[in-house]
């Protein structure tokens, strides 16, 4: 059994907008099959390893169940595989913030946002390993 619970606290939710906006403005991108990632260090010291918000376009989803259903099942995927990147993450000292935006207009299954949210952690190892 587990001793680490797998929680997705307030902490490590991305809500300034300040910070959102700098992101856009000077925040690096990469993309992995189904994600847009801008992301950067965190401007300020954060209570968690690294902060996080999920978006999806309202131009390829109308419908707000639906919206919302695509960024449960992204944030659900995240919860259950941050581990390897916040040990990463504490292991250099490093903070980040960053958004994760769905790319296309089709609805994804729960395991090909997986597939793409573990690609995504392997590119943030990889990307801060080399700062």
């Amino acid at each position: 059994m587990n001793t680490i619970r797998e929680t997705f606290n307030k902490s490590e939710k991305l809500c300034s907008r300040k910070i959102i906006t700098s992101l856009f403005e000077s925040g690096n991108v990469f993309y992995t099959s189904c994600f847009k990632v801008v992301w950067g260090k965190s401007p300020v010291l954060l209570p968690a390893p690294a902060q996080v918000t999920f978006s999806v376009s309202k131009r390829g989803f109308r419908l707000a169940v639906t919206r919302n259903l695509i960024k449960r099942r992204m944030r659900e995927a995240y919860r259950k595989n941050k581990t390897t990147l916040y040990e990463h993450l504490s292991s250099q000292g490093i903070q980040i913030v960053f958004v994760v935006i769905l790319k296309g207009n089709m609805v994804p299954d729960y395991l090909i946002i997986e597939r793409s949210i573990k690609e995504m952690i392997n590119k943030f190892i990889a990307n801060t390993k080399l700062n």
